[in-house]
């Protein structure tokens, strides 16, 4: 469903989508740049380079090549040391949002967060009898 919104870079309004996330002056700003870097990474001397390389030979902001990473527009398969971060660590990564480390330590609190649900749980089914005093 369209909303109007307010683009992000430049404070123009907009109707918001499912495909913009930003104004139609701006997007096609952004697919200019797009270009540049799909244009350097289609080489074959720089479909080896990292993401660091990338921005340094491009000037294109690292957050946009997230973005386009995270959104599929360059496809990782094609180019063995690009990556994005960890959104817990920001380690690089190159599938999922969470690095192995990450998704493991979330998936220990997670068993310790049910082991601790089921403890509370058992502890209210005991029921407790004390002796009477017969004085």
């Amino acid at each position: 469903m369209a909303q109007l919104d307010n683009c992000p870079k430049c404070g123009r309004l907009f109707v918001k989508n499912q495909f913009r996330d930003i104004c139609e002056i701006c997007y096609k700003e952004e697919e200019k740049l797009f270009e540049k870097v799909y244009n350097f990474l289609r080489k074959r001397e720089n479909r080896t380079a990292t993401l660091a390389q990338v921005v340094a030979a491009t000037e294109v902001d690292e957050t946009l090549i997230i973005k386009w990473i995270k959104k599929g527009r360059l496809q990782l398969v094609q180019f063995p040391n690009l990556g994005y971060p960890c959104d817990k660590c920001g380690k690089i990564i190159r599938e999922g949002r969470l690095c192995l480390e990450c998704n493991q330590g979330l998936q220990q609190q997670l068993q310790k967060l049910e082991e601790e649900k089921q403890r509370q749980i058992d502890n209210q089914r005991m029921t407790y009898y004390t002796k009477k005093d017969e004085n």
